[in-house]
This record gives structure tokens, C-alpha cells and sequence, in this order.
């Protein structure tokens, strides 16, 4: 899977560490959980940092926060009942003053990112459950390899940006920027497909209880994602219109 909180090993020799074991509908309860839990951190973030200027702190928290817990979660899986709420805390307040800031500019488009993100993600696991997806092995390393190109570009993008530079054309409005937005957007939803791949396997080699809370986890990761590439891409095609 392109999703790096989900690996080959990840499920391996977990089962005989555990009671109980990992289920799929308990890591839909678990990720449901999780989710709620992101939106009311995003809705307090919302609805307060901008009268009490606290945008920059409340972002720089939520984005270094939920960096160094999913970085915990990744190498403690075990640790993933705690975590991954507190991940959806920090991320949620992220979440919630970026969209906030975006839509101080583009007035609706957090709605209609956020509702979106949520409709490509039921009608995703409405395909897998029904069989209308299955990736292949050659699918998932291409899913793969394209997911690191693209985590590629934009590390060298934040680097650039220290010095005042940026990676042409990509980040702008024009057809080349928002075709390189659709594919991100596209490759963030396939990747979504492989999280539900890899959860599937981990209920069937009968993982352990917690590693609901860490599939949990690892669909948060490509949500939020799938999220920021949309949100980024209703920005570039308002820009457009203008």
C-alpha cells in the first residue's frame, strides 16, 4: 500500500500478542469513533481561533502534534487506543484552522471539500464490499510508487519554499496545476482502497483487538489527505474563475 502507516509486516506475528482479535466491523466502530472525535476538535478550532487569534499556534499545535503521534502510533502499534484519538485531536485542530483560513477566502469550500472527502469514501467501500474493485499486486506497487513520487515532490516543494522557491506550474490554477491536483485527489482515493485491502487481511490473519484502533488510524491518515487535496483543488479551480 502507498499509505505508509501500512506496510507488509504490519499484521505479522501481532495475533499471538492479544486478547480478543481484530474485526471489520469493529474497526468501521473504531474509525467512526475517530472521525467524530476529529470533528468536533476541527469545530472547536473553527468556531474559536479566529476571535481569540490563536489561527498560527492552534495550527503549528495541531500540525506538529498529530506529526509526532502518528509517528508513535506507526512504531508502537500497540499504543494505537490512545493514540489515534489523540491523533484525531490534534489533527482535527489542524483540520479545522486551515479550513477556516481557506474559507475566509473561498466562502463554502470547506463544506463542499468536506462533503466530497465523505462521498468518495462511502462510495470507495461501497465498490470493495460489492467486489467491484480488486486491485491487483502490480495495481498496489504502482498505487505505491506513485504515492512516494508524489511525497517526493512536495518534501522538495517545502524545501524550496524555505528559500522563497517553488516547484512551477504545479501549485498554480492553470490546466497543469489542476490536473496535477485531480491526480492527486485520484491517486489519495486508490490508496483509500489499499488501507481497506490491508484492514481486510488484518481481520482475516486475525490480528489483534488493538489493531482496529491502528486500521483506524491509518484511513484518518488518507482522509485527511484525500480532505487537504480537495480542499486544495476547489481553491485552484475558484482561482480559475476568477
Amino acid at each position: 500500500t502507498g499509505n505508509p502507516t501500512l506496510k507488509e509486516t504490519t499484521f505479522v506475528g501481532a495475533a499471538s500478542r492479544a486478547e480478543g482479535v481484530m474485526t471489520l466491523q469493529g474497526t468501521v466502530n473504531k474509525t467512526g469513533i475517530a472521525l467524530l472525535i476529529l470533528v468536533a476538535s476541527a469545530a472547536l478550532a473553527w468556531s474559536h481561533v479566529l476571535g481569540v487569534g490563536m489561527i498560527l499556534p492552534t495550527l503549528w499545535t495541531g500540525l506538529i502534534g498529530g506529526l509526532i503521534l502518528s509517528l508513535v502510533t506507526v512504531f508502537k502499534t500497540e499504543w494505537a487506543p490512545v493514540t489515534t484519538p489523540l491523533y484525531a485531536v490534534f489533527e482535527g485542530l489542524f483540520i479545522g484552522t486551515i479550513s477556516l483560513l481557506f474559507n475566509v477566502r473561498y466562502p463554502g469550500i470547506a463544506f463542499n471539500a468536506a462533503a466530497l472527502t465523505l462521498a468518495i469514501l462511502a462510495a470507495l467501500l461501497l465498490a470493495y464490499r460489492s467486489g467491484w474493485i480488486h486491485p491487483s499486486e502490480n495495481v498496489k506497487l504502482g498505487i505505491a510508487a506513485a504515492t512516494g513520487g508524489i511525497a517526493l515532490v512536495y518534501l522538495v516543494s517545502m524545501g524550496l519554499s524555505l528559500f522563497g522557491k517553488s516547484i512551477p506550474l504545479i501549485h498554480g490554477s492553470g490546466p497543469i496545476g489542476i490536473a496535477f491536483s485531480l491526480f492527486v485527489v485520484a491517486l489519495a482515493s486508490a490508496n483509500m482502497v489499499l488501507d481497506f485491502d490491508f484492514i481486510e487481511q488484518g481481520a482475516a490473519k486475525r490480528a489483534p483487538k488493538y489493531m482496529e484502533w491502528y486500521g483506524a488510524f491509518a484511513l484518518l491518515v488518507t482522509l485527511v489527505w484525500l480532505y487537504l487535496e480537495i480542499l486544495r483543488l476547489l481553491a485552484k479551480l475558484q482561482d480559475r474563475r476568477r
